[in-house]
């Protein structure tokens, strides 16, 4: 999924679940900023004693980071690619090799259990943006289900067909990839299919490294998604995971559905615009909201924290910053990364890192 889900969409679901608009806000771009924040290292202040470690949550396609095992398993595993298990809960393994635990599969008992820790961890200064977090990794699993966040010949992608008849490309799926696609892109999660599982509109087909038919419906998954969205921040407002709560209603999701369906453009930040001004001028049952995002520059969270966008040896110390958007944001990444790869997928059998 690309900035018009992670970021627009999920707003939406946030506001319909019941959130305000200034901490749909904080969801909304934690959600989009999983895939914003590609630096990690250290912070230095010019008072000499403060430091801050932070971690990435993203690597260009082309980042050489992508040939390091290491790296992979600690940046597109927890955050991109969950293991599915095949579906399987804890204690069970599915038919076949190591790789079959590691594929991911939307809405999966580990995905809902990752969602149900976010909700019960909700105390921490950090509760909204790790909940962000989380929104962004359990939609993933709809957009990116049947590839694993590991370099495998499962992510192989062959003989690509488009089911919808969007007309985005004019020469067919299969000859778009061809144009674009050769040796410098590895088989690592749904790199070989570049953007194909991203577009809402998109109906298409393709053979994955096993020789398996692998069919998909875009605009489903993402509805699906939206819709189990919803249903988490419904949870996590009456702070019980476990809370029997409805699910979009049928206007709003009709609307959802729509900008899915009409937004025919292979462009994320496009459909994303487009997005922000339905929600402003084409309003959900939330009223009309004017919102933005800005992963960089002027408005985005590292430059109202730490003044610049720009890498510098050392910041200007401010106490503000203990308490900023910015750094709750990479506590909780540390947090929820932490939480699963060495607490959740290890009972479920999974050893990634």
């Amino acid at each position: 999924m690309q900035i018009d889900f992670h970021h627009a969409t999920t707003y939406v679901a946030a506001r319909l679940a019941g959130f305000p608009q200034d901490k749909a806000e904080i969801v909304a771009y934690a959600a989009q900023y999983v895939d914003d924040a590609t630096c990690s290292g250290i912070i230095r202040f010019n008072n000499i004693e403060a430091l801050y470690s932070r971690i990435s949550s993203a690597h260009e396609m082309l980042d050489l980071r992508n040939a390091d095992e290491l790296a992979n398993h600690l940046v597109w595993i927890p955050f991109h690619f969950l293991p599915g298990n095949d579906g399987l809960g804890e204690g069970q393994n599915p038919i076949g090799t190591f790789i079959d635990k590691l594929v991911c599969k939307p809405d999966s008992p580990i995905a809902r259990q990752m969602v149900r820790q976010a909700i019960v961890d909700q105390d921490r200064p950090y509760g909204l943006h790790r909940l962000g977090i989380a929104m962004h990794v359990y939609a993933d699993t709809w957009a990116h289900q049947s590839f694993a966040g590991i370099l495998h010949k499962i992510n192989e992608v062959n003989n690509v067909k488009e089911t919808s008849n969007s007309g985005v490309f004019s020469s067919g799926l299969g000859s778009f990839l061809s144009g674009i696609l050769d040796d410098t892109i590895p088989p690592l999660g749904h790199g070989r299919a570049t953007v194909f599982p991203d577009m809402p509109f998109l109906s298409w087909s393709y053979k994955n490294g096993r020789k398996e038919t692998i069919a998909r419906n875009n605009t489903d998954q993402f509805c699906q998604a939206a819709e189990q969205l919803c249903r988490a921040m419904k949870r996590y407002i009456a702070m019980d995971p476990y809370a029997d709560v409805s699910g979009i209603k049928e206007e709003d999701m009709n609307k959802i559905q729509d900008l899915f369906v009409k937004l025919k453009e292979e462009n994320g930040d496009k459909r994303h615009k487009a997005w922000l001004q339905a929600i402003k001028n084409e309003p959900f049952s939330f009223g009309s909201e004017k919102i933005s995002y800005s992963a960089k520059g002027t408005g985005s969270w590292k430059e109202q924290t730490l003044g610049t966008n720009d890498d510098k040896l050392k910041y200007p110390w401010t106490p503000v910053f203990l308490k900023s958007n910015w750094k709750f944001f990479h506590d909780a990444l540390q947090a929820h990364r932490f939480y699963v790869i060495y607490d959740l997928l290890p009972k479920f059998g999974i050893c990634v890192a």
